[in-house]
């Protein structure tokens, strides 16, 4: 056999093996990683932008001068708190910290429906279009968020059933023995129950640098003290 003859059987071989490979399914496993991966990064996204909008909402319910604090500030200390707790595509197969990114999102998630619930009180805040813009916004990017996790999950599955069925076990025992399956987001705690709200209208002021800024009570709908 000439030397030409032998380097094109040679590339038919490993392009039939190539083949043979791939039809086994050798490939499936990264594939559907980088496809689980790719829905992670938006689910970040959209629960970026929802971090994203809370400052203005924050800074427009607090210049209309409600009384009841207490639901603003659990918003401001959940969202540091979400903020603080990363989780990039690495880590999506370690469950303690797949855990506390769900938990530090989930916090934000009961305290922003506590807030919204809350200030249905006072129609100085209804009247605002501002406030409404900014609440219609965040509906939205929780429609979003809602909208990603149910693709990252559906993605996760495929890609953690690779991991357990014929021919594609194979492979993640041998060529892809470093893969791990991936966490699931689930239903918190605080989803299975509607928000409860205290609007603490009858409480002392607060002392001065305490939520509140001992500003006296302000009954729901009445224009707030000079």
């Amino acid at each position: 056999m000439t030397g030409p003859r032998r380097r094109w059987v040679g590339m038919g071989v490993v392009s039939a093996m190539a083949l043979g490979l791939g039809g086994c399914g050798v490939n499936a496993i990264p594939e559907q990683q980088e496809r689980a991966e790719a829905a992670w990064a938006d689910v970040q996204s959209q629960y970026q932008r929802r971090s994203d909008l809370v400052p203005n909402l924050v800074a427009t319910v607090q210049a209309s001068a409600i009384q009841e604090r207490t639901t603003l500030t659990q918003v401001i200390e959940a969202r540091a708190r979400a903020t603080s707790v990363n989780l990039d595509a690495s880590d999506l197969d370690n469950p303690q910290a797949f855990q506390r990114y769900q938990a530090a999102q989930g916090e934000l998630s009961s305290a922003l429906s506590r807030l919204l619930v809350t200030v249905e009180a006072y129609p100085q805040l209804q009247a605002n279009q501002n406030f409404l813009a900014l609440q219609s916004q965040l509906e939205g990017t929780e429609n979003r968020i809602q909208i990603a996790r149910r693709d990252y999950n559906e993605a996760v599955r495929q890609y953690n059933t690779t991991l357990r069925v014929f021919p594609t076990v194979i492979w993640a025992n041998t060529i892809h023995s470093g893969s791990e399956p991936m966490q699931l987001f689930t239903a918190t705690a605080e989803a299975q129950t509607a928000p409860s709200v205290n609007f603490n209208l009858d409480a002392p002021p607060a002392a001065a640098g305490a939520p509140g800024g001992g500003q006296p009570p302000v009954t729901p709908g009445a224009a707030p003290g000079a």
